[in-house]
């Protein structure tokens, strides 16, 4: 690119991969816009992690992954039909996902109740890369209503969320951080609302899960 700025996109519309040109509203872009900003979000919690427990492992992880959503990115902003030829999302993206959550998900204590995102700035940033992984998951979904896009997009975003909460954990939990659960409020005013739930509720990111 000979400028950052090429003014082609002044009327409000932009090329997808291809040629297509579509409003910046279009839903496919919401999309894949919403990946960048999971990647910058993975991006800034490499940043924090600089010098912490635990980062030889974090971070080669973390890079692997904002690699992976480049590809995520371009497999969305390419149509299913058009004649470019760009790296897909595939199934052994998620696959090499899951065995990352069951790797680090086994140095963890088993959750027993609702955790609050926070911790370490690393752990809190993961948490944030999180919730806008699901975000962009639901958009992708939302494009497909009107678009054909890569199921394998859908699948590895979801798979990618709950590795960011795993990550958050594993982080906190090589910093020494305790992490701070969820109480949920007495059900009459009468009663103590700081009972311990523990044994019966479930983690929001359990119930997310879905």
């Amino acid at each position: 690119m000979k400028k950052i700025y090429t003014r082609t996109g002044d009327d409000g519309t932009t090329s997808l991969f291809g040629g297509e040109r579509v409003g910046k509203g279009n839903a496919r872009i919401d999309a894949y816009g919403t990946v960048d900003e999971a990647n910058s979000f993975v991006g800034m919690a490499l940043a924090h992690l600089d010098g912490e427990p635990g980062a030889d492992r974090l971070d080669p992880v973390l890079g692997d992954i904002q690699d992976e959503l480049f590809i995520v990115g371009a497999d969305l902003a390419t149509p299913m039909d058009a004649k470019p030829v760009v790296p897909r999302v595939e199934e052994a993206h998620v696959t090499a996902v899951e065995t990352r959550i069951d790797t680090f998900d086994a140095d963890l204590d088993p959750l027993k109740t609702f955790v609050l995102p926070g911790g370490t700035p690393a752990a809190a940033t993961l948490h944030t890369a999180r919730t806008v992984c699901r975000r962009a998951e639901r958009l992708v979904v939302e494009a497909r209503t009107s678009t054909p896009v890569n199921d394998q997009a859908i699948i590895y975003l979801n798979r990618l969320s709950d590795l960011l909460f795993v990550l958050a954990r594993w982080a906190n939990r090589q910093a020494g951080v305790r992490e701070d659960p969820w109480t949920a409020p007495a059900e009459n005013s009468g009663a103590d609302s700081s009972a311990d739930t523990a044994d019966t509720a479930p983690s929001s990111q359990e119930a997310d899960r879905a």
